[in-house]
């Protein structure tokens, strides 16, 4: 079986089949979507009948560059525990530094499966924010054993290298859809704005919001661009993955009852908050590119 990474967002199950048959027989094509919003998540599968064309795929469309993505194609492993939770999250990194030169620095503690910096949407410059996925789970502590806290050549601070969210331990559908039905629909009070100085990081300086008539005070995202179609249960599936979220909200029409185009979430955790804006803000949805960030006092109320 061949694991497909880095297709476009916009190609279909059967546009994968299609691009892998001319190679030879396929006899099952899988693109992995999203369980409850339904869009594609970049990745798939492709079983051949004969096996030498698995070998003859990856040769020939490994590194393959489809619309604006370059595809990687390897043989898909079996899940082990061994490779489970190697996805490692690193922030602060200087500006100047490419996706080779980042995986330059971690190639060393072992086998990278694939990386990703994150761009401005606006300037096209970094972020200073990658993901590193590497083949072990072992593999990933040695990196972070040896690179967290470290200053790489250039930087002026030094980085932050930990284990990302998994998306995987993410709650199911159904604990997702009974934990909408037991939240509050609605914000309480207005909200007051607090300042963090842990908001002084790769995010530039940002302010926090409490929310009053919530238990807990926390960290409010802003989600605009989203469809009409949207709902309460998209939110907590694309948030979840990151970390504790205490509460979600689609702005509706009054009239028609349908999404106006944005939301709000507010996730307890300043870093979790902050790994979901850097890794959602840019993110397609269906036909909408969402935009996402931290709610200020001067946002929408």
């Amino acid at each position: 079986m061949s694991n497909v990474n880095y297709l476009p967002q916009s190609m279909t199950q059967d546009e994968l089949r299609s691009l892998f048959s001319s190679i030879g027989e396929v006899e099952s094509a899988k693109l992995i979507r999203d369980k409850v919003a339904g869009h594609s998540l970049g990745y798939g599968f492709v079983n051949y009948l004969n096996p030498s064309d698995a070998d003859r795929a990856i040769s020939t469309l490994n590194g393959l560059r489809l619309q604006s993505k370059t595809i990687k194609v390897s043989y898909a492993r079996p899940s082990s525990d061994t490779i489970k939770d190697a996805n490692l999250y690193i922030s602060g990194l200087p500006k100047s530094m490419t996706q080779k030169d980042v995986e330059d620095m971690f190639s060393r503690y072992g086998h990278i499966i694939n990386s990703r910096v994150l761009v401005d949407q606006a300037t096209g410059g970094s972020r200073g924010v990658a993901f590193i996925r590497f083949d072990k789970r072992a593999e990933a502590e040695e990196a972070v054993k040896h690179l967290n806290g470290q200053k790489p050549p250039g930087a002026a601070e030094p980085i932050t290298v930990k284990f990302a969210a998994n998306p995987n331990q993410a709650k199911n559908t159904q604990l997702i859809s009974q934990l909408y039905h037991n939240q509050s629909r609605r914000f309480g009070g207005p909200y007051t704005t607090r300042f963090s100085p842990m908001a002084v990081d790769h995010m530039g300086s940002m302010g926090g919001v409490s929310v009053p008539g919530n238990s807990t005070s926390g960290w409010c995202i802003f989600i605009y661009n989203l469809g009409q179609d949207a709902d309460e249960s998209i939110l907590w599936q694309m948030f979840g993955p990151f970390g504790a979220v205490t509460n979600v909200k689609v702005i509706r029409d009054f009239n028609t009852n349908k999404c106006k185009g944005f939301g709000f979430v507010t996730m307890t955790n300043y870093e979790e908050a902050a790994m979901a804006i850097a890794s959602l803000n840019g993110y397609r949805l269906g036909d909408k590119i969402l935009q996402v960030s931290f709610k200020t006092s001067k946002g929408h109320k």
